[in-house]
This record gives C-alpha cells, sequence and structure tokens, in this order.
C-alpha cells in the first residue's frame, strides 16, 4: 500500500473510530476526506534536521510522564466493515497503533489511538491527552528494544465534523507521532471532539 492510498484509508475510517469513545454506542462519524493534489508543505523533501530515523519496528509500549501513561500498545488494523480497529475494552486499556501509518522513528506520521473511557472501567489511557504542552516528552518503545523519544509540538482540540485530515495524516519528512483521542463535551452519549497531540521525534535510544 503507498503512502498516499493509506493515508486515503485512514482518513476514510478514521471517523468511525473516534466517535466510539463515549460511553454509548458507536454511531457513524463525519468521514475525513483528502484529495490528490492537497499535500502537506512537509512532504516536499526540503532537508530536515534532527536524529536519524530508526529502523522498521512495531510499537510495544508507550509512556507520557506529564499525565502518567505507561501502557503497552496493541496493533490496530481495519474492522470487516473498513473501519478502524479500536483498542479493546479491557481493565488494562491499551493503547493502539494504527498499523497502516509508519512505525515510531520513521519519517511521516505514525498514529496511535486510545480511548478516553472505557466503560465501566472508567478513565482511559488518553483522558488527560488534552494537558499535554509544548515540548512535553513521549516515549514510544519498540519491538527490537529501540525507543523513539518525541516531543510536543502542539495539542488541538477540534469539532469531528472538522477533522484536520492533511494535518493529521500528510506526509511528513521527518519522524512524527500522532496521539488522537476524543474530547469535547458529550452530546447523545458520543464525545463531540477529537484531541490531537503532534509530536515529532527529539532522540532515539539503542
Amino acid at each position: 500500500m503507498t503512502p498516499f492510498s493509506r493515508r486515503a484509508v485512514v482518513a476514510a475510517v478514521v471517523a468511525c473510530l473516534v466517535t466510539g469513545c463515549g460511553g454509548g454506542a458507536a454511531s457513524d462519524g463525519p468521514a475525513a476526506t483528502e484529495t490528490p493534489g492537497n499535500r502537506s508543505p512537509a512532504a516536499t523533501g526540503s532537508p530536515v534536521s534532527g536524529p536519524r530515523p530508526l529502523a522498521r519496528s512495531v510499537p510495544v509500549g508507550l509512556e507520557i510522564p506529564a499525565i502518567g501513561v505507561d501502557t503497552p500498545v496493541v496493533r490496530l488494523g481495519l474492522a470487516p466493515d473498513r473501519t478502524v480497529e479500536v483498542p479493546p475494552i479491557t481493565a488494562d486499556d491499551p493503547a493502539g497503533w494504527y498499523r497502516y501509518s509508519p512505525t515510531p522513528g520513521r519519517p511521516g506520521p505514525s498514529v496511535i489511538l486510545g480511548h478516553v473511557t472505557v466503560g465501566a472501567h472508567g478513565d482511559g489511557v488518553f483522558r488527560h491527552l488534552a494537558r499535554l504542552r509544548r515540548d512535553d516528552g513521549i516515549t514510544v518503545r519498540l519491538e527490537n528494544g529501540t525507543a523513539a523519544r518525541f516531543a510536543v509540538t502542539s495539542v488541538r482540540t477540534v469539532a469531528k465534523a472538522d477533522f484536520p485530515t492533511e494535518d493529521v495524516y500528510g506526509d511528513t519528512a521527518r519522524p512524527e507521532l500522532r496521539l488522537i483521542t476524543c474530547g469535547g463535551p458529550l452530546e447523545d452519549g458520543e464525545y463531540r471532539d477529537n484531541v490531537i497531540v503532534f509530536a515529532a521525534l527529539r532522540a532515539t535510544a539503542p
């Protein structure tokens, strides 16, 4: 799957994931769309500075000290109805890496999703995602024993109807990270908004 087609698949189905963060049943959400030629400026191939990208290795753990997150990461794909799989609703409530995005530390936006609430289990792993601030650290542990260390560049809360598809999934020349959950007020049992954390690779560890 090419980077563009991968982003197109994600763009078409991500709203179905993020509408499932509330206490009620998930409902069909507005699909974010993308058109050819609407590419991110970061996709132009301009030289960038920073640590060298890591070898491809799937994420197995996520740490965000500023909000007390230390969680395993599971792999997410597509459900039979072509919506993005969601992390399981369990007491340990892992985050989930969308496996059609780059692995953390590779060029491009790696996407990790998590619940804001998990029904009877209470708060979700990303309950306090909106509290993150610029330069807060995020470490993703990889299966091969290395780690990708990111720093937050921005945090946005947006209406699901206005999901910024290109900002989230558009190609980037450097390794970046996106953390996504639900946010805002509850409306008919579903959260109205998405919280999106944007982060860039700052260091790697063997």
